[in-house]
C-alpha cells in the first residue's frame, strides 16, 4: 500500500493539532512525490542501504555501542519495516519493534547518505508515529548516538516531541547511547 508524504504529515503525528514549526514541516511538490510502503527487505536497494548504515553505526560507535540490526534481525516477526521512495529511488526507511502491547520502538531510520535534506526522515518519523498511536502503543522510544554525528537525528526527534529518558527494554546505561520516548 502506498502512501502520501503529505498526507502522512497532516493525518499522523500531531495529535490533530498544529505545530509552530509547521511551516518547515509541511512538504514541498518535491517531497509530495514521496510514497512509503511496507518492505519485505528483499531489494538490492535496501540490502545496500542497510549496509551503509551498519557500516557508518560501526564507524562511528564502539562494536558494544552499535544497537543497528542486520536483515536477519529486521525480519523478525515483532517489527514492521517501511521504505521511503521517491519515484523509483529509494530515499530512506524506518522499522517499528513492538516492544509490548502498549510500547513500540523505532529501529533502523536511515537516509542515503548522498539524499539527505529530502524530508524523508521527517516523512519516515510521521509514518512510524501514526501507525503506533494506530496501533494504540501508548509510548514510542528510541535509542540512538550520543555523538555530534547523531545530533541532527536527536533534533529531529526533539522536533516532533520526544523527550530524554532512561534505558527502556533490555538496553542498559551506555556514555555513547541516549535514549528518547514520546508519549502517544
Amino acid at each position: 500500500m502506498l502512501f502520501a508524504a503529505n498526507a502522512i504529515l497532516l493525518n499522523h503525528g500531531h495529535n490533530g493539532r498544529i505545530p509552530q514549526n509547521f511551516a518547515q514541516q509541511t512538504p514541498t511538490p518535491k517531497e509530495a512525490e514521496m510514497h512509503i510502503e511496507v518492505d519485505d527487505l528483499s531489494r538490492p536497494a535496501i540490502h545496500a542501504l542497510l549496509e551503509e548504515h551498519l557500516r557508518n553505526m560501526r564507524e562511528i560507535s564502539p562494536p558494544e555501542s552499535v544497537h543497528a540490526l542486520d536483515l536477519g534481525k529486521l525480519r523478525s516477526p515483532d517489527i514492521t519495516f517501511w521504505t521511503v521512495w521517491e519515484d523509483a529511488q529509494l530515499i530512506g526507511c524506518g522499522a517499528l519493534k513492538e516492544l509490548d502491547r502498549v510500547h513500540g520502538e523505532i529501529k533502523s531510520m536511515r537516509t542515503p547518505e548522498a539524499l539527505r535534506r529530502k524530508g524523508a526522515g521527517r516523512a519516515m518519523l510521521a509514518y512510524i508515529i501514526g501507525q503506533a498511536k494506530a496501533r494504540g502503543y501508548e509510548r514510542l522510544s528510541l535509542e540512538t548516538g550520543s555523538f555530534d554525528a547523531f545530533k541532527p537525528a536527536r533534533q529531529l526527534y526533539e522536533s516532533v516531541g520526544f523527550v530524554y529518558c532512561g534505558p527502556f527494554g533490555t538496553y542498559e546505561e551506555d556514555p555513547n547511547s541516549m535514549f528518547m520516548t514520546l508519549r502517544l
